[in-house]
């Protein structure tokens, strides 16, 4: 695989600042823009994060010294990569027109932010679940009159927490689930030293994030027709979503019916153990060797213990039993700005990489 030249957009935030943890030393990628708004425009990265960078890693020497572009300047920009991530804090028709102008420069965009996870030819992916979806891409070039350039987005960050369980388990009739999500500080962009607030407290609201987690899965879930990914309806879902005080990590305590006879406790646990993705296929680089992690201790899996494994890519589950209400019920977990934000970007780009999509 040849090295390929990358920028982040919104290098300036929590997440672009993952990315660029993850990115450094990175066998395929090599960062060589840093973009952010026009206030932070020209100034070394360095000097523009000192006191702002929340990672508890080291900031690399690498990128201290590199000068932060204005990502407004499009062409500029585009012309120094050979694709970009992008993690920008904007409203969401801003970046809707920013990305697909990136993109009719002829310059692929890997997104974090959601304002196009809902463009019908857009593919929204989780790699082991639905890669098949970045089919689409030809019909998006088609339509935005490109050859290279296009967008690709990833899911919701709590999606991470429930749905990759969720999904093997479609083949036993799934058709109804509640899932309750638990979510960490670092999904706001936050830690406690920025947002005191949250230390010894709950918030039992997070703007959007119900609408998110009923209706994203419906996408990830559904079919290409006629140029458009059409979402499936088979399973529905409805959901709760509070803020917690955890640094890392987002919890979900899910509830699942089925059609018919459900599964045994002892087949689920097969089926989660042995399931695989296409980014297990591919032996991708940020791809975790287990996708799901079962834990049969009932007090697991724990964020602290458990958000870090494989990187951070893996999904813990556990607590799997009969339920009175519904059939089944179970608590899962992952590492919210690793699986669910930039390092689920990182693998998408790998994936769009491997099969083609970025030549």
């Amino acid at each position: 695989m040849k090295k390929f030249n990358v920028g982040i957009i919104g290098a300036t935030g929590m997440v672009g600042q993952r990315f660029i943890l993850l990115l450094h030393n990175h066998p395929w990628f090599n960062i060589t823009t840093l973009a952010a708004s026009s206030r932070s425009a020209g100034k070394k990265y360095g000097d523009l994060m000192d006191g702002r960078w929340l990672l508890d890693k080291e900031m690399p020497e690498s990128v201290k010294d590199m000068v932060v572009m204005d990502a407004a300047e499009v062409e500029k920009v585009a012309s120094t990569v050979d694709f970009c991530f992008c993690a920008v804090n904007m409203p969401k028709d801003e970046i809707k027109a920013l990305e697909e102008k990136y993109a009719k420069a002829e310059c692929p965009i890997v997104s974090n932010n959601s304002a196009n996870r809902f463009t019908p030819d857009v593919p929204m992916v989780i790699p082991e679940i639905n890669a098949d979806h970045i089919k689409i891409i030809k019909d998006q070039r088609k339509r935005l009159g490109t050859k290279r350039g296009f967008v690709a987005v990833k899911s919701n960050c709590s999606l991470q927490s429930y749905v990759p369980a969720i999904h093997p388990l479609k083949k036993f009739g799934v058709n109804k689930v509640l899932a309750c999500t638990y979510q960490a500080i670092s999904g706001a962009g936050k830690t406690f030293r920025t947002w005191p607030e949250m230390v010894d407290n709950l918030i039992p609201y997070i703007g959007g994030e119900e609408e998110k987690s009923e209706k994203e899965p419906l996408k990830i879930w559904g079919d290409i027709k006629n140029g458009e990914i059409v979402n499936n309806y088979d399973i529905a879902i409805t959901s709760q979503c509070l803020r917690v005080p955890v640094s890392d990590g987002h919890t979900a305590a899910v509830f699942m019916s089925f059609e018919g006879e459900a599964p045994s406790v002892e087949e689920v646990i097969e089926t989660w153990k042995n399931y695989q993705g296409r980014a297990q296929e591919l032996n991708l680089p940020s791809a975790p060797k287990h996708f799901l992690h079962y834990f049969t201790e009932p007090d697991h899996p724990q964020i602290k213990e458990s958000r870090d494994i494989e990187g951070g890519m893996a999904v813990s589950v556990g607590r799997l039993r009969k339920d009175t209400q519904y059939d089944l019920k179970f608590v899962c977990m992952s590492h919210n700005t690793l699986r669910g934000a930039a390092g689920g970007a990182v693998l998408l780009a790998e994936l769009l990489c491997a099969e083609g999509y970025m030549d």
